[in-house]
């Protein structure tokens, strides 16, 4: 513990174990500490025995649920974008050797009270019952026009400044209704809310553009994968990787405090009597609990099953996207669905999330639309959780804190955020030019 660091990074979390990664591979000295014993932090995942003591105290699982080491269920659900930046992140480490990968077999979307699988493409759109015989050929209008554009072919543009129109502003060109709409601002672009209609086009379009290409990757139902063994193995990958670089891991390190100077400059961390100095400490909200400030709540219900979503095509994984505007709600609402056939439940037995915005303080009652879709369920865990964002100015302390996970059931926003840090931290971009065959080779599996 005496040795110097450049950087000391406190909790495993994924957020927290990527960028011990990637910094380690930089050539920084990384020390890497987590009060807990074990990894994963708020992303970790759970055996039946770990689920039942976290939210039952001291009840035990019912035996006819199965095996309770056959669990592993996710505390922060979420499927990666196979051509996302997760996925870019992964092999330009070399963390996919850690890992297998299977593609999820469904993506979906509420509307009037039933769902869709979700067309993404221009044949897609002429197949969907999500809308009717016009609305199909002026959806497909817009997906080719989404499909064929360039930032550097003008003639794909059709005359809009992307940067400059809005999103609405392309869609009225369209003509598309408000159902249509919904759906493409929200299961295709995954937006969270409808502030991007008054942003600029391009990040819908490339967006939809990724979702495309991701499913494109693996010819699957979705453009989704996801790891076998649950998402617990993300972080133990980075964490091997960093060691492999150099980095060093202490775990079951009690009230790691960090250290300031009189000028309020972190220089180091001290745990058990003992202080390891550092140039930069990294952490997730938990450990500097005075730098941060509280921006939502997430509500989630947790359902074991013994059969898969109804009106999902017999889907062992699934995602499922309630549009806000569909719930007379301020955020969109998440069925994230998983199961035996990506090891993390015994044989027949799946395991679904529903996640949203807390905007109650009764989890059971806002999260019954998404509750409602998923049918009999063997057991149910509800959840509230709190969401933070730094409030600190790093250039002034050398803090860099990661922010809390948002109630979506895919990658994208939390891998921007580590890339956000990642800048902050060494002051360059990420380079994340790769050979995206090495993905499909990664999830042959899928």
């Amino acid at each position: 513990m005496d040795e110097e660091y450049d950087v000391i990074v406190l909790g495993t979390g994924l957020k927290e174990c990527i960028l011990s990664g990637l910094l380690s591979v930089d050539g920084l000295k990384v020390l890497h500490m987590d009060r807990n014993d074990y990894y994963g932090g708020e992303s970790t995942s759970l055996s039946l025995v770990q689920l039942w003591k976290r939210f039952r105290s001291n009840d035990k699982p019912p035996e006819l649920l199965g095996s309770s080491r056959e669990y592993n269920v996710d505390m922060i659900p979420k499927f990666m974008m196979a051509n996302g930046t997760l996925v870019r992140v992964l092999i330009r480490t070399g963390v996919t050797k850690y890992l297998n990968f299977k593609a999820v077999d469904g993506s979906f979307v509420y509307n009037n009270g039933k769902i869709y699988k979700v067309p993404a493409t221009d044949v897609e759109a002429l197949k969907s019952t999500l809308m009717g015989l016009f609305e199909k050929r002026r959806a497909r209008k817009f997906f080719i026009y989404v499909q064929d554009y360039e930032d550097d072919d003008p003639k794909s543009h059709e005359g809009l400044d992307l940067n400059k129109v809005t999103t609405r502003d392309v869609i009225s060109k369209y003509g598309l209704e408000d159902n249509t709409v919904d759906f493409i601002g929200h299961a295709l672009a995954l937006h969270r809310d409808d502030s991007y209609l008054d942003e600029p086009a391009i990040y819908t379009v490339k967006r939809m553009k990724l979702y495309a290409e991701s499913l494109a990757r693996f010819q699957g139902g979705s453009p989704y994968i996801y790891p076998l063994y649950g998402l617990g193995e993300l972080p133990q990958g980075f964490a091997r990787l960093s060691a492999v670089y150099g980095g060093t891991y202490m775990l079951n390190k009690p009230e790691c405090k960090v250290e300031f100077d009189t000028d309020g400059k972190a220089y180091g961390v001290t745990s058990e009597g003992e202080t390891a100095k550092c140039k930069k400490v990294v952490c997730d909200p938990s450990y500097l609990p005075d730098k941060v400030k509280k921006v939502g709540r997430v509500a989630r219900a947790i359902c074991i099953m013994s059969h898969p979503i109804p009106n999902t095509n017999d889907s062992h994984s699934v995602q499922i996207i309630l549009p806000q505007k569909q719930l007379g709600r301020r955020s969109d609402m998440y069925v994230f669905c998983c199961s035996y056939a990506h090891n993390v439940a015994p044989k027949g037995k799946y395991i679904a999330f529903v996640s949203t915005e807390a905007e109650t303080d009764h989890p059971e009652t806002e999260l019954k639309p998404g509750i409602d879709l998923l049918g009999p369920v063997d057991e149910t865990f509800f959840d509230i959780y709190d969401r933070y964002e730094p409030a600190n100015h790093d250039e002034h302390d050398n803090c860099f804190i990661s922010t809390s996970y948002d109630p979506t059931t895919h990658f994208e926003s939390t891998v921007q955020d580590v890339i956000s840090m990642y800048k902050k931290i060494t002051g360059k971009e990420l380079d994340l030019s790769v050979d995206l065959s090495a993905a499909s080779a990664a999830g042959e599996d899928a």
